[in-house]
């Protein structure tokens, strides 16, 4: 509180806690920092400003910082900690053994010393590009990951990394962490695993002027991935091409029946070709197959009504040997019983009974001596 006395001198009291700092102008001329206290400052004609900072934030800030570097070092150096880097530099500043926040390259921090115990360890990132894994943890503990680029590389693939886009390294399986020191870094991931590929819906006009449609399925895997990556552009999109033109060139030389009559010779000798141009790329090839030949509606017409004709004249063919047979069959059985007339009546006898177990009533006209004659020569001659 202020004092009759101090308004006589033309001071203030100012009262500083434990956890608060505070710089003070006096006739906007800065004079230094006040540490926690009670401290009667000169205040001729009001013109005393206090800025006050509370150590719950220990980094500095203020408009006045300037000018108190400039006029104050004794002050800096007994209040503040400063924290520095160069081009290619990072920092990773601790605050009693736990990282407080990461610095890029030409950055500048400045710190309540008070607020500390401070440390820091200065990373040449042209020497050391890669946080260890011990790092990364701590920085990825404390959410400080903006100065690094995190690389995640699954089984079966590899990633290129390219460092201000020229490729620097290949990286198997796992988890890496570069520093990015104001440069930049692209990666690219590479499947090494088998993988399949679909051309859809590809036109081609066959050596008869037929304009078919066809889908192919091919299978491949990646062999040298830096080679792939550096010889074309996009590898998936190279085999892409070459399927649509070398099966197109292939087909474009055979008539329609060759197509559908040769399609495995097509496919091999399609096949040779493609595994030649993406061998130069790291791709190897292991199958081609043309699954499907799609025609026009009004050939797939065409073609049915013969395939319909050729059926038709094939089941001609089998009915017509049915009925040879049939009737060579007949003719061998008129001739037994031509000349075995028991057997002739045994059939007679075999249509009777067929014909009785069908009917209630049977008529016999003409008597049944005959049949009866007949049967009694057939038991007679079956004792004998």
């Amino acid at each position: 509180m202020m004092t009759i006395l101090d308004k006589i001198r033309g001071r203030t009291r100012v009262v500083i806690s434990e956890n608060e700092r505070a710089l003070h102008l006096v006739n906007g001329e800065l004079q230094g920092i006040l540490e926690p206290g009670v401290h009667s400052l000169k205040n001729g004609r009001g013109t005393l400003v206090v800025e006050r900072h509370s150590m719950a934030v220990p980094e500095f800030r203020s408009g006045y910082e300037k000018a108190l570097f400039d006029k104050l070092p004794d002050v800096v150096e007994k209040h503040l900690t400063v924290v520095r880097t160069r081009s290619a530099e990072v920092a990773v500043v601790e605050r009693d053994g736990r990282v407080h926040k990461v610095l890029g390259p030409d950055e500048r921090l400045v710190l309540w010393t008070d607020t500390g115990p401070w440390t820091w360890e200065l990373i040449d990132t042209q020497d050391q590009p890669e946080l260890t894994q011990k790092l990364l943890r701590r920085l990825g503990d404390a959410k400080q990951t903006q100065q690094f680029e995190i690389v995640r590389v699954s089984e079966g693939s590899v990633a290129l990394l390219f460092v201000d886009g020229v490729l620097t390294r290949t990286l198997q399986a796992g988890v890496y962490a570069f520093w990015k020191a104001g440069r930049s870094l692209t990666q690219k991931l590479i499947d090494l695993k088998r993988q399949s590929l679909d051309v859809t819906g590809q036109e081609v006009l066959t050596l008869d002027r037929v304009t078919i449609r066809i889908n192919l399925s091919a299978e491949f895997r990646v062999v040298d991935p830096v080679k792939a990556a550096q010889e074309v552009k996009d590898f998936t999109d190279t085999l892409h091409r070459a399927l649509q033109m070398v099966f197109r060139k292939q087909l474009g030389a055979l008539k329609l029946d060759q197509i559908l009559e040769r399609k495995g010779e097509v496919n091999a000798e399609a096949t040779a070709r493609i595994k030649s141009d993406m061998a130069a790329i790291g791709v190897e090839i292991h199958d081609i197959v043309l699954k499907d030949v799609i025609l026009p509606g009004e050939m797939r017409e065409i073609l049915n009504k013969v395939v319909t004709a050729e059926k038709e004249a094939e089941a001609n063919v089998i009915r017509r040997r049915e009925e040879t047979n049939a009737t060579r069959s007949l003719l061998n059985t008129a001739k037994v019983m031509a000349e075995n007339p028991v057997m002739l009546r045994l059939k007679e006898l075999e249509a009777l009974e067929s014909i009785a177990g069908k009917v209630d009533r049977l008529t016999v006209h003409n008597g049944t001596g005959g049949l009866m004659n007949d049967l009694v020569r057939l038991r007679d001659d079956s004792a004998a």
